[in-house]
């Protein structure tokens, strides 16, 4: 079944989104306590649009919230910071659980970095460049 790509059932992907979140090392794991993860079929085009991307733009998961580089100390945010991971384009991009679990990983930990203010070069020192 080389080149299928995958389809699966919204428990299946949830199992495999904790097996990826479960790779993440530590020192960025730890900034995922307070973040909620949340799985999409796909973008919204509020989505899309808030990103300044066209209806239909390939988007495999989205940071929504404050980073912490533009908080205030007076005013906390009034909602939970998100991770949003996007089930049908994360598919399209994989052939296999493996490929999907990595991915995943990958991208939960490029929201994170959007969120913390990490640079590129952060990301490559951690081994996600």
């Amino acid at each position: 079944m080389a080149g299928t790509k995958l389809r699966l059932s919204g428990r299946a992907f949830d199992t495999i989104v904790q097996q990826a979140l479960a790779r993440i090392p530590e020192e960025i794991q730890r900034h995922l306590e307070n973040v909620v993860i949340t799985v999409e079929r796909r973008p919204s085009d509020e989505m899309l649009a808030e990103m300044g991307l066209p209806p239909g733009e390939t988007l495999l998961g989205l940071y929504w919230g404050v980073p912490l580089t533009e908080r205030s100390l007076i005013d906390p945010p009034l909602y939970p910071d998100a991770i949003y991971l996007f089930q049908e384009p994360l598919e399209q991009l994989c052939t296999t659980r493996d490929e999907l679990i990595d991915e995943i990983e990958i991208t939960v930990v490029h929201e994170v970095a959007h969120a913390l203010g990490l640079t590129d070069g952060a990301l490559e020192a951690l081994g996600y460049g």
